[in-house]
């Protein structure tokens, strides 16, 4: 056990932000997997809206401490690089 009653306690706040972090992050990898998964199948409304609820977790990851904002700032850079990708038409050779 813990020498100290502030140990434990520390140990139990330790545990709870864990889970409260991993639940962030889950939601944020199931949101871009989403997307991706939209983009993949070149629905660009469905990308779209899939893009939006993404980058809207992303934000609020960033802003609780969560993920670094400059990890944020490059995935959704790479989101909407490649939703930009999705809107441009096909080119021939």
């Amino acid at each position: 056990m813990f020498n100290s009653s502030s140990a434990a306690k520390r140990e139990r706040q330790s545990e709870k932000r864990r889970m409260r972090n991993r639940e962030t992050k889950s939601a944020v990898r199931t949101a871009v997997k989403k997307f991706q998964s939209a983009a993949l199948a070149n629905d660009s409304v469905l990308a779209k809206e899939k893009l939006e609820v993404a980058v809207k977790l992303l934000d609020t990851a960033s802003s609780k401490g969560v993920l670094h904002r400059n990890t944020v700032s490059r995935k959704k850079s790479r989101l909407y690089a490649q939703y930009n990708a999705l809107q441009k038409p096909a080119q021939t050779l």
